[in-house]
Order: structure tokens, then C-alpha cells, then sequence
């Protein structure tokens, strides 16, 4: 068979190199079809991709030859591709179809090809090739098998998931994202997305997002997705990128998470925790208003009744401290530690005048019965320094030092710059037994004390275990 390329004319040889060049190719066969005259002329190579092994048989010369060849299901398509082809009703031939491999094995072939023109040797002939595109349509069915897959996977789950392209253009949303918004599918690609957000939110999600564009960082965010119902509701939307070999951003992949119902649920906490609190603060108040009360008419009652209602304001005060918080009525710490509370129960101590407390060393999270016993113990310590130690003199310092040393966090109370001491006391007040006490019982700790000349030394020494009670 003989193929002219356009405005050629067959010469010595130009057949051979054609052959030579289909060969190299691999997996290619010519072919040749005659619509006046139903004729069909093609290669070997033709022949064996259709699964006629070579000099087997004569090969079939018509159009109807070639289709008892292809898979059943295929013919009439392809016959009516030829057709379209030939009448020029399409101006090139393309079209997929199956056939059975010389091993029995389905063979995908894709036929391609288009009539002469008179400058190539004349009309009425359509010529062409067929290639084998098996591995191909293997690659695609994978491909679509795995896309499949992930299709199945993201719209099971209940997250809206959404990707894009390294440069943010929104591309992908699974039928979560739809069946949240209520959106038309396709109708929040590219930048649309951000129109989807409660307007409060809109500049401060963009520019979160375009930073994380820039850095690669993670994106993180809470903001209020406008819901099918028309109702805006909180959602977290997250976001990673996908890098290449070199380093360099290739995908976004991200999820929106509804957190609406946690949102209510949260601010319902936060209001029975502050109504709660506020009742808690109230009986603190009527307690210490009731401690108050003998003092009116038993003026020597007057010092006992003060103490202890100091007591009473310290335990409210790391009460506060450790009660249940929002974000936004949480300590500025961001957790209920030990040196937080230790700030707050010396707050009243360090007024200008007087003498300095200072904080230092490690810190770990407290519970509030910890709490409660320790409010309790520093508030003695603190006092007595007031009243004998050396926050009774100008130039006095008291250096508290946490230390965790493993299973156990220690407290070290020293008192500098006061008046000097002459060894251990000879009686023991109220407050010095309480504190022993509460230390033991509700810390399950050890409290020692060290009369030095320069100033009073105590060490609380507590089970790590015990401070999250």
C-alpha cells in the first residue's frame, strides 16, 4: 500500500521509508479505504493490531472486513465515524474502539485518518492509521478509578473539603460545600468563595488566606459561612499545601468544619459559668459581710473578724482565678498555672510603699482545689510578712522561686531587707496551723519553715499529681 504525503508524487523508495518510519513508531498500522469502491487496503501491522496473525489468512479487502473485527458493541459507532469521515461531514477521522488482541486480550485501538485531496493523488480515498492506545485506556481507567475513590471518600464524610490550585484560584468543592450553600455547582470557583462569608469576616479571611499563599503556612481560621437557609454559621476552615521535589507549592488542599452548635453550646457554658460565678462571689460577700457582723459591738472581736476575712477574699479570689473561662474571659495567660495564681494572690501586697514580691522559676497548670489550698497558704505567708516580716519594712523583698523538679513542684518563700530574727518563734498562731494544715490535707505536701537572722524561709514542696486537683 502505498500513502503520498500532500502535493507528492510516489518516487523510488518512499514507500520503503514510510514502512521504516510506521515501524520505528511501533504499534501503528496504515491503512486505506476506497468509498466508491468499498475497498480496503492496509499493512500488516494493521492486520496483527486487529489480532489476524501475518500470513495466516488473507486478509479481508472491505470496509465490512474490518468491522467483523471490532468488538460488537463498537461497530456501528466506528462504521458511522468511517461514514462521516468519507462524506466529509467531519473533516478528520477519530475514534477509540476494542477489538480482540491476538492473546484473546481486550486491545484498544484508535483509528484516525482523512480524505486525499486532489493534490495528493485524488478524491473518494480515505486514508489513515490505527494506534494502539491500550495503556492509554488503562492509565485513564485507573485514573478515573482513583478519582472515583476520592469522590466516594469526600462527599462520605461531613466536612466540606475544597482544593486549589498552587495560586489559590478555588478549582475543587466535594457535595458537602453544595449542600451547605445551597451554591450552583461550579458557582463558587476561583475568588467567589469569599462572597460566601459574613461580611464582618470577608477582609479578615482574605487576608489570612492570602498570607498563608505567600508563606505556605497552614491556614487556620473561624469565620461565619452563609448557610443554604440564608443564616450565617461558624465554621473552622483549615487549609495545608502540597510541595514538589524542589520545594515548591503544587495543590491546596482545605476543609470547612460546622462549629455553629459547639459555638452556641460554648456561649451557654460561659453564661452558667458567670451566673454561677457570680453567685459563688455573692456568698463569698454574705460570708464575710456575717464574719463582720460581731465587730460592730465587740470591738476586741474586730482583729480576728478582719482575718479571717482576708481568708475569705483570697479563696474568692483564686476561686475567680480558676473557675470555668471562655476565650474571652480566660486569664491572660491562657491557663490557670500556678505562677498566674501566685501573681494575682500578691497583686494587693506589691502597692507602692511598701515592700516588693517577685515571682520566678517554672510554672504548671493548677486545679481549683490546689488552688483553693494554696490561695489559702500564700495569703498567710503574705500577711505575717506584712505584719512581722519584710514587707513590715520599706526595703523589704520576698522572692518567691517555683521549681519543678519531676514528680514534685516546689515553692520557696524567702523574706529579705526586714527586721532581723532571733530564732523560731515561742507560740504558734492560728494562721501558722491552718496553712500546715491545708497543705497537708489538700495538697498532700510538706511545708517547712527556716528562721534565718535575714529573714523567714518556706518551702512548699507538692506532688505534681496533686496540683491538678
Amino acid at each position: 500500500m502505498v500513502i503520498y504525503g500532500p502535493g507528492a508524487r510516489p518516487g523510488p523508495g518512499s514507500e520503503a521509508r514510510l514502512r521504516l518510519a510506521l515501524d520505528a513508531a511501533g504499534g501503528v498500522g496504515a491503512w486505506e479505504f476506497d468509498v466508491g469502491t468499498d475497498w480496503l487496503s492496509a499493512d500488516d501491522s494493521f492486520w496483527s493490531l486487529h489480532g489476524l496473525p501475518r500470513a495466516l489468512q488473507e486478509p479481508p479487502g472491505n470496509i465490512q472486513g474490518w468491522l467483523a473485527m471490532v468488538h460488537i458493541e463498537d461497530r456501528e459507532a466506528l462504521a458511522t465515524a468511517l461514514h462521516d469521515a468519507a462524506t466529509r461531514r467531519v473533516e478528520q477521522l477519530r475514534f477509540d474502539y476494542r477489538v480482540a488482541g491476538s492473546d484473546g486480550q481486550t486491545v484498544w485501538l484508535l483509528a484516525r485518518g482523512r480524505m486525499r485531496t486532489p493534490e495528493e493523488g485524488g478524491t473518494g480515498r480515505l486514508i489513515g492509521v490505527v494506534v494502539d492506545v491500550t495503556e492509554q485506556h488503562q492509565t485513564e481507567k485507573a485514573l478515573r478509578a482513583s478519582e472515583e475513590r476520592y469522590e466516594a471518600i469526600t462527599n462520605s464524610i461531613d466536612q466540606m473539603i475544597w482544593s486549589t490550585r498552587p495560586d489559590g484560584f478555588h478549582d475543587y468543592y466535594n457535595l458537602r460545600w453544595y449542600e451547605f450553600t445551597g451554591m450552583p455547582i461550579g458557582s463558587t470557583d476561583g475568588e467567589a468563595w469569599n462572597g460566601m462569608f459574613h461580611p464582618d469576616d470577608q477582609q479578615r479571611a482574605w487576608e489570612r488566606w492570602r498570607h498563608s499563599l505567600e508563606t505556605g503556612e497552614p491556614y487556620h481560621i473561624e469565620y461565619r459561612l452563609r448557610h443554604r437557609s440564608g443564616q450565617y454559621r461558624w465554621v473552622i476552615g483549615r487549609a495545608q499545601c502540597v510541595r514538589d521535589a524542589e520545594g515548591r507549592i503544587v495543590r491546596w488542599y482545605g476543609t470547612c468544619t460546622d462549629i455553629d452548635d459547639l459555638k452556641e453550646a460554648e456561649a451557654q457554658r460561659e453564661l452558667i459559668a458567670r451566673e454561677l460565678s457570680h453567685r459563688i462571689r455573692n456568698i463569698f460577700a454574705v460570708v464575710s459581710s456575717l464574719v463582720m457582723l460581731p465587730a460592730r459591738d465587740q470591738p476586741e472581736a474586730r482583729p480576728f473578724a478582719m482575718s479571717v476575712q482576708a481568708r475569705i477574699q483570697a479563696l474568692a479570689s483564686a476561686h475567680e482565678y480558676v473557675r470555668p473561662h471562655s476565650a474571652a474571659s480566660a486569664p491572660a495567660d491562657g491557663a490557670h498555672t500556678v505562677k498566674g495564681l501566685l501573681d494575682l494572690l500578691v497583686s494587693p501586697y506589691n502597692a507602692p510603699g511598701r515592700g516588693h514580691i517577685a515571682i520566678e522559676g517554672d510554672d504548671r497548670p493548677i486545679g481549683p482545689q490546689a488552688a483553693t489550698a494554696m490561695a489559702l497558704t500564700i495569703h498567710e505567708l503574705a500577711t505575717n510578712a506584712v505584719k512581722y516580716g519584710a514587707l513590715s519594712s520599706d526595703g523589704g523583698l520576698v522572692t518567691i522561686v517555683c521549681s519543678d523538679i519531676g514528680e514534685q513542684f516546689s515553692i520557696r518563700w524567702q523574706e529579705t531587707g526586714g527586721p532581723a530574727i532571733d530564732g523560731m518563734p515561742t507560740r504558734r498562731g492560728f494562721g501558722t496551723t491552718l496553712s500546715e494544715r491545708v497543705a497537708s490535707t489538700q495538697l498532700g505536701a510538706t511545708l517547712e519553715r527556716e528562721w534565718l537572722p535575714e529573714g523567714l524561709v518556706v518551702v512548699l514542696v507538692i506532688p505534681v499529681s496533686r496540683l491538678l486537683a
